[in-house]
């Protein structure tokens, strides 16, 4: 790998990816000349960041916090700040005011382009087709790296199958088979105290793995298995996910000279994305398979995620899979523990949940169940905001910003404002079920505050995918246990997403 082939991938990423631009900007000559450079925009010096892991020093700009940094930004600057980057990673501008935001997402909402796991786009573009034991022919980099007129067409395809109703509803009983198991399982590993005596973070990753693992692969992994052998390709894939969103916080969120030269988590990183993609290939196969054997004609209303998109690409269906398998485990997992322990902290609000459960038997009608999930995400989401690179000039708040800057919007930060959400630092399902006359009506806030699911185009793919399986496994979890916590609150590292880290001191009682 040469120095010289990164830069000019880095250039690539910013300038001819981008490929259409709908809006020009509206800044008149007379307006400009009076326009502050970004460049004046407050913010911190690299020692303010750099300060903050010395010991003694107060941590007041802590990057492990997300939701802590976020506001202390913007209580120490205001509504617009720059973060200066270093070792290859560039300057940051967080917004946070919501107007602002939705000028800015939906200006650049024809083909966004969204930073993210700059490794695995390199690996995909790169150094995938050197591999001999590549499986993927065609020149397909998916949702997750790509952007510009390729990333368009992908989404354009995948789009039909992922976001149809009809085809997620079809899923409703394998995942809640998968929720059930589990539910057993939990039981089962519940010590006298009625803690769960292994760790809780992986057994919610091995329940989201295998519920994604249905829609994904076709398949279910058996991860709840305890005769599973330890070399099999299945507890192979399950090691991979966990280690591959290590190895990419390292290089993709945290400074890194592997933009310079081949660094050794570089080159493990390179083997886990290339393993990741041939155990994706291995499942689908043995799925294709099991598709021959059967033989069946299905009216397309019947058929899989997986089949669709076999009738269309195999390749699409590869990397959409390996997709699928990144980005929806560890999301999915630590939204359940964000959510479990917003309502082990608030007993009311789990009785009054368990209450409509046991009551209502349509999932349908069952509005305080989506009320909880929605305030969970309003206070715990799984990644702090939106983030978008800019393809042309923009007057925000008396400042230029030109084309090629990444800018944040920092939607939880705003999410816990007051100022958008009264009484923001309380738990309060009622805020999503309160009528128009009360002050806690959450469409008092603005749209742009709160988008825990991202924006447009290149919002996520699986939102109806994840909510299936929150849904259905929150169910469970409340109506078989009664879920409690001690101890110091529940604390999140940011990274690539909000981490629920341990220790974990749910108490599941019997309910």
């Amino acid at each position: 790998m040469q120095p010289s082939k990164l830069r000019q991938f880095y250039q690539l990423n910013t300038l001819s990816n981008i490929i259409a631009r709908t809006f020009t900007s509206d800044t008149s000559n007379t307006d400009r000349r009076q326009l502050k450079s970004w460049k004046q925009i407050p913010g911190p010096s690299l020692w303010d960041l750099m300060k903050e892991g010395i010991p003694g020093v107060k941590e007041e700009l802590n990057f492990n916090d997300g939701l802590k940094f976020g506001l202390n930004l913007y209580k120490k600057y205001g509504p617009i700040v720059k973060v200066d980057g270093c070792l290859g990673r560039p300057p940051v501008i967080a917004l946070y005011d919501p107007d602002y935001c939705s000028q800015i997402l939906h200006s650049e909402n024809w083909m966004p382009i969204r930073r993210g796991f700059d490794s695995l786009e390199y690996y995909r573009k790169f150094k995938r087709h050197k591999s001999k034991e590549n499986q993927i022919k065609s020149n397909v980099y998916g949702l997750i790296t790509d952007h510009g007129e390729s990333w368009k067409q992908f989404r354009s395809t995948v789009n039909p199958v992922l976001l149809q109703p009809k085809t997620i509803k079809l899923y409703t009983a394998s995942i809640d088979e998968v929720a059930l198991d589990m539910i057993a399982r939990l039981k089962s590993l519940r010590g006298e105290n009625n803690m769960i005596q292994s760790d809780f973070a992986m057994e919610m990753n091995l329940w989201s793995l295998e519920s994604i693992a249905l829609v994904a692969l076709g398949r279910r992994l058996r991860c709840f298995d305890s005769h599973l052998p330890s070399n099999s390709p299945e507890k192979r894939l399950i090691r991979l996910v966990h280690e591959i969103f290590t190895v990419a916080n390292n290089l993709d969120f945290k400074p890194s000279f592997w933009r310079y030269f081949p660094t050794t988590t570089y080159m493990r990183a390179m083997k886990l994305y290339e393993e990741h993609e041939r155990l994706a290939c291995y499942f689908i196969n043995k799925t294709i398979e099991e598709f021959q054997k059967e033989n069946k004609r299905k009216l397309d209303d019947n058929k899989s995620v997986l089949e669709k998109l076999l009738e269309i690409n195999k390749d699409i269906a590869v990397v959409m899979a390996s997709d699928l398998l990144l980005a929806g485990v560890d999301t999915t997992a630590n939204t359940i523990t964000a959510i479990l322990f917003l309502l082990a902290t608030n007993q009311e609000k789990q009785d009054k949940l368990r209450e409509e459960i046991r009551t209502i038997k349509d999932p349908n009608q069952r509005y305080y169940l989506r009320a909880c999930i929605k305030e969970s995400l309003r206070m715990m989401p799984v990644v702090s905001g939106n983030i978008r690179d800019t393809t042309k000039e923009y007057n925000v708040l008396g400042y230029s910003i030109p084309e090629g800057i990444i800018i944040s919007f920092m939607h939880q930060a705003m999410s816990m404002m007051d100022e958008h959400f009264p009484r923001a630092s309380e738990y309060l399902p009622e805020r999503w079920l309160a009528n128009k006359e009360d002050p806690m009506y959450y469409r008092n806030a603005h749209p742009f505050v709160y988008q825990p699911f991202g924006f447009g185009v290149r919002s996520c793919i699986g939102r109806r995918i994840a909510e299936l399986e929150l849904d259905i496994f929150l169910v469970r979890l409340i109506e078989n246990f009664k879920v409690e916590w001690f101890g110091p609150p529940l604390k999140s590292k940011s990274a690539s997403m909000n981490y629920m880290i341990g220790p974990h001191n749910f108490i599941f009682k019997d309910a």
